[in-house]
Parts: structure tokens; sequence; C-alpha cells
């Protein structure tokens, strides 16, 4: 089976100043009340954020959240830019990997919010519609929590 590759771009503007945000994206604490969309959880396992600090958890819906995440931090310059790899996997086997790239920049005394996320799947084309909608409804949650934290 080939890479199947994609990238998508997502942007918001937050009515968070970035450095009250950047605690938001990068706490993993924190991401377990946004990063999972809908019905679903975000279990955290183990937490290092640092460059180079590796980042484990589960995610998937709230009775067997069965997907496994180690996420890889390659830049943290907070609070404007981070980048992290992520390889996600089911029962051991790898099922796609990914870029992020979250920027924030300051915009009255809110932020706007970028997050580009490059994908590639090593279980065919129809994964990236999986990845895409859970970046979404992820990004949709953070906007609930950071209104609710104003």
């Amino acid at each position: 089976m080939s890479t199947d590759t994609d990238t998508f771009h997502f942007s918001r503007n937050l009515p968070l100043p970035p450095d009250r945000l950047w605690h938001l994206m990068t706490d993993a604490k924190a991401r377990e009340a946004w990063g999972a969309p809908g019905e679903h959880t975000l279990d955290v396992i183990e937490a290092d954020t640092r460059v180079g600090g590796i980042e484990r958890h589960r995610c998937g819906p709230a009775d067997a959240p069965e997907f496994e995440v180690e996420t890889r931090w390659m830049r943290l310059d907070g609070p404007h830019d981070a980048v992290f790899t992520e390889m996600v996997e089911i029962g051991g086997m790898a099922l796609g990997a990914s870029l992020v790239t979250y920027h924030l920049a300051a915009e009255g005394s809110g932020t706007a919010l970028s997050v580009t996320v490059a994908v590639s799947s090593f279980v065919g084309p129809e994964m990236m519609a999986d990845f895409k909608a859970g970046w979404s409804g992820g990004l949709d949650n953070l906007e609930r929590v950071a209104r609710a934290e104003r």
C-alpha cells in the first residue's frame, strides 16, 4: 500500500492573548480539555513538554480510547510558534504520522491562530478525512474553552 499525503490549514481568531492561549495549546493537561473532537476523549499518559520531549496519550471514543499517539516536540518558541510530530497507532499498527505547526499572533486583545498539519497516512486515503475531522473538531473545542476562559 502506498503512503497518502495531504496538508490541512486551520485559522481561528480566539479571545485570549497569546500567552494564555499558548498555555492551553502546549500544556498536556489543558490539551485533554480540548484535543479530542465530539464525544471522544484524550487521556495523557506521559508528558515532557520541552524541545525533544515526548508526550504519549490515548484518544478515541470515551468508552474505548484505542488510538495511541506519540507527540515529539521539535520547537517551542512561546507564545508564538510550536512544531511537533505525531505518530498515530492502533494495537501497535502505525496508521499515520503528521507534522504540526502552531503560529500565534496578537490581534487586539486576542490571538490569530494558524495551525498547519501535514499528514502521511499509511492505511489509505480515507484516513485523511479522520485526521482532518479530528483537528477541526479539536480546534472547535479549543475555541469553546478559550471563550470560557476569557
